[in-house]
């Protein structure tokens, strides 16, 4: 039985203060998050993956029987025809073809800028290098099915690869009893997906890693899914690309004590409700607003829809931390190196040149990341767990590959033989060596 508002019990949320000597040892307990595998989930996967590697369509409409309850004879039969997307897309009200349509252009818009193009320069020797940049040819998109479905993430990852030219792109989503969610069809339409199959789990990642007998192979996978989706992925990597290996959201508030902090509490609200492992922080200089956001908590949450899950997120992993000055905060965020990064500051334009780990910046007070989610233009596929320290949004640049060019002159080779030669000599590589000199 759910909690009503009045009966709510709100939580503390931890407070931690960077001037304390176990700051640092408390910070990083606080950031780490077990990372390893059920052993169940792993030997359930594998399992799914040899059997989809063996049998093909067989396998996943097995799996798709037993975990869907979808009991097709073939797979012709869980590919969704066109007109099933575009008659989603006739369906939706106005108000929200609108919105998916103004989102659409701004992501589209956006990602544009971020399309590479190859180079070709010439040496004065007449030797021309150069890099041949290609779109993937095939790939594959998951998209979660059911009530948990995210029209969004599939403009998020949909519009990056079409923009990038990507020839084909293969939408897989399950759907649970033959549970469709009309809004992910019609972002699937909205965004130029060219086939749709109704599977899900370990099995469909195998079916596009592998390819079957109806679903081709593809080049990539990209989109989120669940601990298992999350594993097969993790598992076919080498065969095909994969975006990463997402964790649970995260938000970081930084703030110098201005703003109002019902707004910045209704922000860490906004990622605790994504589950219970989600990661909500906020870093101030100022203690009384650290209390002002705390007294804000007290009285929004209640009013939550998913006030218990949000309890636990903040009980779980979040915090509000007193940093004595904008270098300690500042130096907080980039140890961090969160997901997203919410500059809730007077003047984040000067802040912003030193943060060097965030996947997403918001820069100021109006810069909610809910926007982000939905309709700014930039990706919402961000690094987790401190990968921002050595990874970046999901973007154009992930559906296109580059290839280098060599054009070497008959002068610029008499120049390179006998440098290859000698480091060639140098590695104990004769043939190396002999092939080089052949040139000189």
């Amino acid at each position: 039985m759910t909690e009503s508002p009045n009966e709510f019990v709100v939580p503390e949320v931890r407070r931690l203060d960077a001037t304390q000597a176990d700051f640092l040892a408390t910070l990083d307990v606080l950031l780490t998050l077990e990372s390893d595998t059920d052993r169940a989930i792993v030997e359930r996967v594998d399992e799914i993956l040899r059997a989809v590697r063996a049998t093909g369509d067989a396998a996943v409409l097995e799996y798709t029987r037993r975990f869907d309850g979808l009991d097709a004879l073939a797979m012709v039969e869980l590919e969704l025809p066109r007109t099933e997307w575009e008659a989603a897309w006739r369906a939706l009200s106005d108000a929200q073809r609108a919105a998916l349509e103004v989102a659409a252009e701004r992501i589209r818009r956006y990602h544009e800028r971020q399309k590479a193009e190859g180079w070709m320069v010439e040496e004065a020797d007449g030797t021309r290098l150069g890099l041949k940049v290609t779109p993937l040819d095939r790939v594959g998109l998951y998209v979660p099915g059911g009530r948990a479905a995210y029209p969004s993430s599939v403009l998020m990852n949909a519009i990056p690869a079409k923009v990038a030219g990507v020839s084909e792109l293969i939408m897989v989503t399950p759907t649970p009893h033959g549970e469709r969610n009309p809004l992910v069809l019609a972002a699937a339409y909205l965004a130029g997906v060219d086939r749709v199959f109704t599977i899900g789990g370990a099995q469909a990642v195998a079916a596009l890693a592998y390819g079957t007998q109806t679903i081709p192979q593809v080049d990539k996978i990209v989109g989120p899914g669940n601990a298992y989706v999350a594993e097969a992925k993790r598992r076919v990597f080498g065969v095909v690309g994969i975006d990463m290996i997402a964790g649970p959201s995260e938000v970081l508030v930084l703030n110098d004590g201005s703003g109002n902090p019902d707004w910045v509490a209704m922000d860490l609200f906004a990622q605790a409700e994504h589950d219970e492992l989600a990661q909500a922080i906020l870093v101030s200089t100022d203690r009384a607003f650290l209390e002002r956001v705390q007294e804000s908590i007290a009285r929004l949450l209640p009013q939550q829809p998913r006030r218990a899950i949000i309890a636990q997120s903040l009980a779980n992993r979040g915090a509000l931390i007193y940093a004595p000055n904008r270098a300690a905060a500042i130096a907080i965020a980039n140890r961090v190196a969160p997901e997203h990064l919410e500059l809730a500051v007077e003047d984040p334009e000067a802040w912003e040149p030193e943060i060097r780990h965030a996947g997403a910046i918001f820069l100021g007070h109006w810069s909610v990341e809910a926007f982000g989610d939905y309709c700014a233009g930039p990706n919402h596929v961000l690094p987790t767990m401190r990968s921002a320290r050595f990874s970046s949004p999901l973007g154009v640049w992930d559906f296109q590959k580059r290839t280098s060019l060599l054009a070497v002159s008959r002068e610029g080779a008499a120049k390179l033989a006998p440098i290859a030669g000698l480091l060639a000599d140098g590695e104990g590589l004769a043939a190396h060596a002999a092939s080089a000199r052949f040139r000189g």
